[in-house]
């Protein structure tokens, strides 16, 4: 809020009055509007002049106390030594948090000083102007004025000129600053790099040799103690070994007053509705799950009443430290059955209480000695008691969890491997690292558990339809932008969280967010970063979202309009939504990338032409892809092309799949269809005219023989005709050896085969039952003897 205040008083330093004169009927006339304006602006600044003085006075003290802090952590950073790598941490992020802290509120110091040169320009050019104009072409009242104005211009280029003055000032020990700041900040950033190759790669003495002079190393441990841990007893400092002490004591006491609170609440005061069978099974769980919450409040309530240094640092490790451990009961409480906690737990312990052990490290700031000589067994017991733990509960404990304690059980050899080796920090790093990696995933497990079971119970379609409740599309479709979009971009985030949080333990979360925003490919006009990386990845779930989300709702559309033709309309705008979609994803990754566009537009504008020629006959088959899904075509429709039948089966840009009545499945390219006319068969109503011919023998009565057949067929009533257009007969020729009938009946188109087997059948059956010859062709031989 200082630095607020100190930006709005500098802004507001040059606020002056801007009124213009205009040019009026005469100089009398303009030196009337000019007294008046004047007079107004420099009553308005005497009225302003209090309030300056106030905030000059806060944005002194503001630049003051910055200035104190500055030249207090430069005596911080300055004495520490390098064996005490948490305490040389600590002092580089508070240099490092208080120069970009200033850094992001650096004032526009070039406007400021444009705009008192221009305003003590403008008065002291008013005050020429108005000494210049000779009295003798003025009356005595222009005369009245002309004094009173260049009184006044003087008095206000006077307020500038002290402004300025003060201004000047303040801007000098505003840049002094910023310069201190950054040789703080420049001096932080080489220690660091000093504690990360003491981290990574220059290590210390092997475990082995810590071994063999350990009687050297504990004088050194035991001098470096007594260096770190001495009292001092002329003066109170806010991280003498009496304030941890009473801190754990705090700890202490409320820990047992949370457990003492939660035991009788929920044992004792909870109403006995609540305790139903499941919640009794796992009631100690849930004891344990409160007690953490309760202790992390107050340790919350405790950061915020004493505010001294030490206490805020230790409070604000404690309250992720408690975090953590709540995530894991509330994790497993939430997935694993009331049997199977106890191994559960059982299985994280090991990690709960190496992190409590870095935990206090990183708050007494233990030296560097002391952690390389006890933390290497405190590891070994861990891993041990890890490796029990596996063996012990395998077959009861659930595989998630099984899976994350055999990652532990990894990370645990690891870390013993490099403390073995003289990287003891790094083993740290390693094991907070996955203790912090851990806790995001068993919260963002937590999360998926939850939105699972929301799907199971309430939005469920069986149990919908079966409570005949409805769920408002909003809800569903925001249900899974959830689960669907949130939890998976947790999950990549979680990622860089966890790690900037295992750095935070040295006080590197500067360094990795430099790590992150490093361009691990940078070539012309592109760069890769992490961020980058998961800004992308994010930027896919989105649109994956998105895409099924058009989809969904245009599937819902076309189904309620025409069921029929939804398929294949939703063929259509399935390719234009991803086309639009993903094309909108690649351009937006393309610029998170710093990819310069144009030369995609320069190609795109020389291939186009090659493109379309040697394309012509894909976008012709395009055309006519979007011309049948527009409804020419529909999937179901019985079609005819090329002598081949069948049911369309599926529609895209370049082809129609048909599966043909003989079980064969055949392609056509769209443009096929049109040029060898293709006939939809079940387009109007689905039937088609058949046409049966028969013949009877010469001397049979043709009228009997029509009106029989069609009586006949009329009252069979096979199913699949159409009864709305009668069945009729004619005769159509007189043939050699027969007269020829023609019977003409409307049916299904699917079951044509079928029908006109049918038919003739009973044709057939008619016929012979009323006695009515079917001639067969005959032909007579006469042998004439040649030889007579």
């Amino acid at each position: 809020m200082k630095r607020i205040a100190l930006c709005i008083l500098t802004a507001l330093l040059f606020c002056l009055s801007a009124q213009a004169v205009l040019k009026e009927k005469d100089l009398a006339g303009t030196l009337v509007i000019l007294r008046n304006e004047l007079t107004s602006a420099y009553r308005e600044s005497a009225e302003r002049e209090a309030s300056f003085q106030y905030r000059n006075t806060l944005a002194r003290r503001n630049m003051f106390d910055i200035m104190k802090k500055s030249e207090q952590n430069a005596l911080m950073l300055y004495s520490q030594k390098k064996e005490y790598v948490f305490d040389l941490a600590y002092a580089c992020h508070e240099a490092t948090e208080q120069y970009h802290s200033f850094k992001q509120q650096a004032l526009p110091m070039q406007t400021f000083a444009e705009r008192t040169a221009f305003e003590n320009a403008r008065y002291d050019s008013l005050i020429q102007s108005l000494s210049r104009i000779p009295n003798i072409v003025l009356d005595s009242v222009s005369r009245e004025n002309k004094s009173v104005c260049l009184a006044i211009a003087i008095n206000m280029q006077r307020q500038i000129q002290e402004r300025k003055t003060s201004t000047d000032e303040f801007i000098a020990r505003y840049n002094s600053t910023g310069t201190r700041l950054k040789e703080l900040n420049d001096y932080a950033q080489v220690r660091y790099t000093d504690i990360q190759h003491s981290i990574f790669r220059n290590g210390g003495e092997n475990y082995y040799v810590l071994l063999k002079t350990l009687a050297a190393q504990l004088m050194e441990v035991e001098e470096a103690v007594n260096d770190k841990y001495r009292s001092y007893r002329n003066f109170n400092s806010e991280w003498d070994v009496r304030y941890m002490g009473f801190l754990f004591a705090l700890i202490l006491i409320y820990g047992l007053v949370s457990i003492a609170i939660n035991i009788v609440a929920i044992k004792f005061l909870l109403p006995k509705r609540f305790k139903t069978k499941g919640f009794l099974a796992r009631q100690s769980s849930i004891i344990m799950a409160t007690t953490v919450i309760t202790f992390a409040i107050a340790i919350g309530i405790l950061k915020n009443i004493y505010t001294q240094n030490f206490f805020a640092m230790a409070g604000g490790l404690l309250v992720q430290y408690t975090w953590l451990i709540s995530v894991i009961i509330l994790s497993v409480l939430g997935r694993v059955k009331p049997e199977q906690l106890g191994s559960a737990y059982k299985t994280y312990s090991p990690l709960i209480i190496v992190s409590f052990v870095v935990i206090v490290f990183r708050i007494v700031l233990i030296p560097n000695a002391l952690v390389c000589l006890i933390f290497p067994p405190i590891i070994l017991v861990c891993a041990i008691m890890q490796w029990y733990v596996l063996r012990k509960y395998r077959n009861s404990t659930p595989k998630g969890d099984l899976f994350y304690a055999q990652i532990s059980q990894t990370v645990f050899l690891f870390s013993i491997g490099c403390s073995c080796f003289g990287f003891t920090l790094l083993a740290v790093q390693a094991l907070i690292w996955w203790t912090m990696q851990l806790t995001c995933i068993l919260t963002i497990t937590c999360i998926h558990t939850w939105l699972k079971s929301i799907e199971e119970t309430k939005l469920s379609v069986e149990k919908l339809k079966k409570q005949k409740e409805k769920v408002s599309m909003a809800t569903i479709w925001l249900f899974h932008f959830a689960k669907d979009v949130i939890v998976p971009v947790m999950g990549i985030i979680s990622i860089m969280v966890s790690v900037y949080w295992a750095a935070d333990v040295f006080n590197l979360s500067d360094t990795v967010r430099r790590m992150f925003d490093y361009d691990l490919i940078t070539y012309d006009k592109f760069s890769l970063s992490l961020i980058t990386i998961i800004m992308i990845a994010s930027l896919w779930f989105t649109a994956s979202f998105v895409s099924q989300l058009i989809l969904e709702i245009a599937r819902h559309s076309f189904s309620s309009e025409d069921q029929n033709s939804a398929d294949s309309r939703l063929v259509m705008i399935k390719n234009v939504v991803q086309v639009l979609v993903w094309g909108t994803w690649f351009l937006v990754s393309l610029f998170i990338l710093g990819v310069n566009t144009t030369w995609i537009a320069v190609i795109g504008a020389g291939l186009s032409t090659g493109v379309g020629f040697a394309s012509k006959d894909i976008i012709e088959n395009i055309y006519y892809g979007i011309s049948l899904m527009t409804g020419r075509i529909k999937i179901g429709d019985f079609i005819e092309c090329d002598g081949t039948r069948g049911r369309v089966s599926s529609i895209s840009y370049t082809s129609t799949l048909i599966e043909a009545i003989d079980g064969s499945v055949i392609a056509f390219q769209n443009s096929q269809l049109f040029t060898k006319n293709y006939k939809n068969l079940t387009r109007n109503h689905g039937y088609v005219l058949s046409k049966i011919s028969f013949g009877v023998a010469y001397g049979s009565n043709a009228k009997q023989v029509a009106d029989l057949i069609v009586k006949t067929v009329t009252e069979a009533r096979i199913p699949g005709i159409d009864r709305k257009k009668a069945v009729s007969t004619a005769l159509v020729d007189l043939a050699d050896s027969s007269v020829n009938f023609m019977l003409y009946s409307w049916v299904d188109v699917i079951k044509q085969a079928a029908i006109e087997s049918q038919l003739r059948t009973l044709i057939y059956d008619t016929l012979n039952n009323n006695g009515i010859s079917i001639p067969f062709p005959q032909q007579d031989i006469h042998i004439i003897n040649g030889l007579s």
